[in-house]
């Protein structure tokens, strides 16, 4: 496929007006280098440029659209409800639908307050940790991204870590103080924190599966050590799945590991990919939100009806029995295809799949394993990664333009497009090693 001027037209256009040209940073393509495409429409496993070329997606709207692209099932449960009227500011029925059926699926969650994002999900289950506790330290893991609020901001990760900026400038000192930044993936480091400031820390937020460091599945005993140790001080565990929940598996990471956390922070695959966020947890602490508590948090948008009606759709998918194992299998072949192809021609790749997400990391040489921290992942090599990105990209594969961030499939995604996928692969990664 051969790129033509007219992204980079569309690219000098867009920066007259909009900072660098997009309205999220990692849209920039800043770490892959070379000028971004533009979309006009999406249908099933493929996204479409402005002069009508197709890309198999691999990012699908960073995560949420598990069916694929205008799922027609979603579509009509938008159409009907923007028939119906855009926004009341007022309850709905369907909010308590889905409220409803999470609380169902995931047991931890036994109240649910939708928000209009994920940031603003992870920002009020901060808030709420400090106000149910009476306590102001938080603690997070290095190259976890938790949205762009100023007390998660630290050693952050997705498109943080690509414009080289780790801690946010515009963050008062006051702020980050309270912020108390780990090793992801670290049992001892965390026993060490709380031996030292236990009584002092409000909560835990973490990315159960990290997803914006690339993807790293920790440890077992990371999690158990985390919930030992949050209910040993009197903490709030908080599990960020925006990006995991309802993704690597029904009941999220969570699920996976075994683990209840005290709160969980969901993303906008609760309304099948409209801008969307919730978090939800044990009825004791959720119970200080306001109205029936001191901790004030508000939205006139939040549980919006469109989305929470194309919700309400999707769910109805997602929990059909098989589906998962159905898109593990998708994965699985993908990496595994890819895998074979980089071994053959002598790529040092390494690889982690779970449910519906994947993780490809250029290791330095054959010996590395794969990364299972924040400082391994940054010492991947982002020149391979950067071509084979746009190798990839040439031959209609659309990946997330950056060395940090998973990949996604959907249940569109054919046999089809998962052999392109991996002959596209092979093609590139014969090119990088004639080469080398």
């Amino acid at each position: 496929m051969i790129m033509s001027t007219k992204n980079e037209q569309l690219f000098a256009q867009a920066r007259k007006h909009i900072p660098g040209g997009v309205n999220s940073p990692v849209r920039a393509f800043a770490g892959v280098g070379g000028t971004p495409i533009f979309i006009h429409r999406a249908e099933g496993s493929k996204i479409y440029d402005t002069e009508d070329n197709a890309y198999i997606d691999y990012v699908g709207s960073w995560g949420p659209m598990i069916l694929g692209h205008a799922h027609p099932k979603v579509i009509d449960a938008v159409k009907r409800a923007a028939e119906d009227g855009l926004s009341f500011g007022t309850p709905t029925p369907f909010e308590t639908t889905v409220a409803d059926k999470i609380c169902e699926i995931v047991p931890s969650v036994e109240m649910v307050r939708m928000t209009n994002s994920g940031t603003e999900a992870t920002m009020s289950a901060i808030r709420l940790a400090r106000g149910y506790t009476g306590r102001d330290k938080i603690v997070k893991f290095e190259g976890c991204y938790h949205g762009h609020s100023d007390s998660l901001l630290v050693k952050a990760g997705s498109g943080m870590l690509d414009i080289g900026e780790p801690t946010s400038k515009g963050v008062p000192a006051d702020f980050a103080k309270h912020t108390i930044t780990l090793p992801y993936n670290d049992p001892q480091a965390i026993k060490d924190c709380f031996e030292k400031w236990g009584e002092d820390i409000a909560g835990v937020i973490v990315e159960p599966i990290a997803g914006n460091m690339n993807m790293i599945i920790p440890e077992q005993d990371f999690h158990d050590t985390l919930r030992e140790q949050c209910t040993a001080h009197g903490a709030v565990l908080i599990f960020d799945e925006v990006m995991t929940g309802f993704r690597v598996g029904l009941g999220g990471a969570q699920a996976h590991f075994g683990i209840e956390p005290d709160l969980t922070c969901f993303g906008k695959i609760i309304g099948a990919g409209l801008p969307v966020g919730a978090f939800g947890g044990k009825e004791e602490i959720m119970s200080c939100i306001a109205p029936l508590g001191g901790v004030y948090q508000a939205g006139t948008l939040s549980g919006n009806p469109l989305a929470m009606r194309a919700g309400i759709a999707m769910f109805e998918d997602l929990t059909v029995d098989g589906f998962y194992d159905t898109l593990a299998d998708k994965v699985t072949k993908l990496v595994d295809g890819i895998q074979a192809a980089a071994d053959r021609h002598g790529i040092a790749l390494r690889t982690n799949t779970l449910g519906g997400m994947f993780g490809m990391f250029f290791v330095q040489d054959e010996n590395s394993t794969t990364p299972s921290n924040f400082d391994e992942v940054t010492q991947c090599d982002m020149t391979i990664f950067n071509t084979f990105f746009h190798g990839m990209l040439a031959q209609g594969i659309y990946l997330a333009p950056s060395a940090y961030e998973a990949g996604f499939i959907s249940s569109k995604h054919t046999d089809a497009d998962i052999d392109a996928t991996i002959n596209a692969a092979d093609a590139v990664f014969a090119r990088m090693a004639s080469a080398a």
